[in-house]
């Protein structure tokens, strides 16, 4: 695929589309100041990084995710660990199960590798497998596709409080509402039986011998501390407004840094005292190497798009896809009439679009090139974790003072927003 073609796969995979407003008229735009083209350089390369990642992925099950019931059984893994396709499948059955009856093929809060980064009331469901699969298996297909549209989709819930109560198990399983996991066991499905994995495949590859294993026992209890901290951070309850949500986003990547945080001083004790053999055993992870495999060729494809990203963009070009971008996802003319806001109103809406997209060059969605050993990948994970928080604190704050202006029925209304979007 070429570097043009990629730009216009790019084009056409925008994260989330609000056209479903009282208004058909096409959204009125302008680049304002804090919008620049170097903005729109990051837009794309997080698109591209992932624009073709979903038709492959979706293509190695060779058919669509059934929108079927999950019981906890099939959250649990059966392998070593739950694979980046399962993963999203199991992300799109969980996300969708718990309205329309699962009857709609996808939504919009969707990632573009077919998984979801919001499941119910649940922000990042596989938050530990992710870190895992990074750290251990240089698999970031997962960890790096969290970013900008999770922070819009928690502007935007696609989930009305109806929804939300499938979550919590509050409505019975029926023709029209299949039941949906609960978040215990979406939580509980991605730590509770894999804790162990990092540690098991540590020490099948590195056979520490008896000088390392004080170091390996000492990884090992500071590994299981994290799965607990990372479980921990499930929400007791739903969030029905932006506050809650981004305050529930906030609470699980915080969360994961305190995880890290207890991985990596005893991860770098134990790799300084390997032997050379031994951290290239453990710096190259075991592959599927099938000519067919799934996951090598998602790999080749992101890191290929990175590549193409970071390549020099033509700027009135970069600037036409930024202004598309921003008219498929911000039509601040439709809102604005729906909503009936004042001027000062949607003055402040607009700094919450300029915000929020300006968090794409912090979180872009190409991993660091650098990080080719365990302890540097997950130096590059907290780097990117730290980046994310600071950008949800960020986007909170502009939409704190958005609401504020807002009266109680505006603050339905525009709560009401995302949902009539699911059917995109």
């Amino acid at each position: 695929m070429s570097k043009s073609d990629l730009g216009m796969a790019a084009a056409g995979v925008a994260l989330v589309v609000l056209g479903a407003l009282p208004s058909a008229a096409e959204a009125g735009f302008r680049l304002r100041v804090g919008g620049p083209v170097s903005v729109a350089r990051f837009a794309m390369a997080g698109m591209l990084s992932v624009a073709g990642l979903r038709h492959a992925r979706m293509a190695a099950h060779h058919s669509h995710v059934r929108m079927a019931a999950l019981g906890p059984q099939d959250l649990r893994p059966a392998a070593e660990s739950i694979r980046p396709t399962e993963r999203a499948q199991l992300t799109a059955v969980a996300a969708l199960a718990g309205w329309q009856g699962g009857r709609a093929a996808q939504g919009w809060w969707q990632h573009s590798d077919g998984s979801y980064g919001w499941v119910g009331p649940l922000f990042w469901p596989f938050a530990y497998s992710d870190l895992y699969d990074y750290a251990l298996l240089n698999d970031g297909s997962g960890f790096w596709a969290y970013g900008y549209g999770d922070l819009y989709a928690a502007i935007f819930s696609p989930y009305a409080a109806s929804d939300l109560s499938a979550f919590a198990a509050e409505r019975p399983a029926g023709r029209r509402h299949r039941k949906a996991p609960s978040v215990q066991e979406l939580c509980g499905g991605d730590t509770a039986e894999t804790t162990g994995l990092p540690l098991e495949r540590i020490g099948r590859v590195v056979a520490a011998n008896e000088a390392q294993r004080a170091a390996f026992d000492e990884l090992a209890s500071a590994w299981i501390s994290a799965g607990d901290t990372i479980r921990a951070s499930c929400p007791a309850q739903a969030a029905t407004t932006a506050p809650e949500r981004f305050a529930a986003m906030q609470s699980r990547v915080n969360a994961m840094l305190s995880a890290v945080a207890a991985i990596q001083p005893p991860f770098q004790k134990f790799y300084d005292l390997l032997s050379d053999e031994q951290k290239a055993r453990l710096n190259t992870p075991e592959r599927d190497r099938r000519a067919n495999s799934a996951a090598a060729k998602l790999k080749e494809m992101q890191d290929a798009a990175c590549q193409a990203s970071r390549e020099p963009q033509d700027e009135q070009q970069a600037e036409k896809q930024y202004r598309q971008l921003v008219a498929q996802q911000w039509p601040l003319d439709d809102i604005a009439a729906s909503l009936k806001l004042t001027d000062t109103q949607r003055a402040a809406l607009e700094v919450v679009q300029d915000t929020t997209m300006g968090t794409m060059e912090a979180l872009n969605a190409c991993p660091p090139k650098d990080a080719l050993t365990p302890p540097g990948r997950l130096n590059a994970i907290k780097a990117r974790l730290e980046a994310m928080r600071e950008a949800i604190m960020s986007v909170n704050d502009a939409v704190d003072d958005f609401r504020w202006n807002l009266s109680d029925e505006q603050k339905t209304q525009f709560e009401g927003l995302g949902p009539k979007k699911r059917g995109v």
